[in-house]
């Protein structure tokens, strides 16, 4: 049955993920099986240490809130300033949320992951996530990738001739495993837009930025080792893509199993 389950999934009978009318739909491309899963699991608790930008690793112009969970830039001019997670990875495959008003942006607004060999300082309004071989960044105000100093391709990719305006609200997905990044916008999975990032290396979610009053929240999400995803994670997959977003009809099923398909991250945690 789990095997009958994954070439389901696999193979594309399944419906995609929930997509809004967004820009970004006509780029989605469909995850693969694992994240899928994890895509569609309730988020850990509140309180993760993964949930927090780090108190040490950040420039002098940044300041973490007493949660950990918010940064906020000085009102400095001419300098870009860069922040990372307080605690990184090096296997597994996992999502942060950041949240990052479009208005709080301005230019050299970059989001991806890095190592702590990355420089988090630097003179002038210029690349640090992506401006050195250690970082790997996403610049939301031009779609552009940045690694190694150098402009990449623009993301997403299928021949997008405008720059799309990127909403507050972005997931990042590293596979550690794999060595890709990737980002999720408006429940559209982008697909890769690193590989070949190093395996056994320890890589954080960063950010830098030159807006001056900016605040970026960050809340980790959920994350599962490289092995396959349980039958019962993929049967909840299956089943609340079978339901669609009419979720909210009655199933003849005990009680447990109706929390586990269609209620909160909270009370499936109670029941598991």
């Amino acid at each position: 049955m789990g095997l009958t389950l994954c070439c389901w999934l696999r193979d594309g009978h399944l419906k995609k993920h929930q997509r809004s009318s967004s820009t970004f739909c006509p780029f989605s491309v469909t995850p693969p099986i694992r994240l899928a899963v994890l895509l569609d699991t309730p988020p850990v608790a509140p309180g993760n240490p993964r949930s927090q930008w780090s108190p040490t690793h950040l420039s002098p112009n940044m300041q973490v809130c007493p949660s950990g969970g918010r940064v906020r830039r000085a009102c400095v001019e001419q300098s870009s300033d860069a922040v990372c997670g307080a605690v990184g990875v090096v296997a597994g495959l996992h999502i942060w949320e950041v949240l990052w008003e479009e208005q709080q942006r301005g230019s050299h607004a970059l989001l991806g992951v890095s190592t702590h060999k990355c420089p988090l300082q630097a003179s002038g309004y210029t690349v640090l996530i992506g401006g050195d071989s250690c970082s790997w960044g996403w610049e939301l105000s031009t779609n552009q990738l940045w690694h190694d100093g150098q402009r990449k391709r623009r993301y997403p990719g299928g021949g997008a001739t405008d720059v799309l305006s990127v909403p507050d609200r972005i997931l990042v997905v590293l596979d550690a495993d794999a060595g890709t990044l990737g980002y999720v916008v408006d429940n559209c999975y982008l697909g890769v837009a690193f590989q070949d990032l190093p395996k056994g290396a320890e890589l954080f979610p960063a950010v830098s930025c030159v807006w001056g009053g900016a605040e970026i929240c960050i809340r980790y999400l959920c994350g599962m080792t490289r092995d396959a995803p349980a039958l019962q994670a993929l049967s909840r997959l299956s089943a609340r893509r079978a339901l669609g977003s009419d979720r909210s009809r009655t199933l003849a099923l005990p009680p447990a199993l109706q929390r586990l398909l269609l209620d909160t991250a909270e009370e499936v945690q109670q029941d598991l």
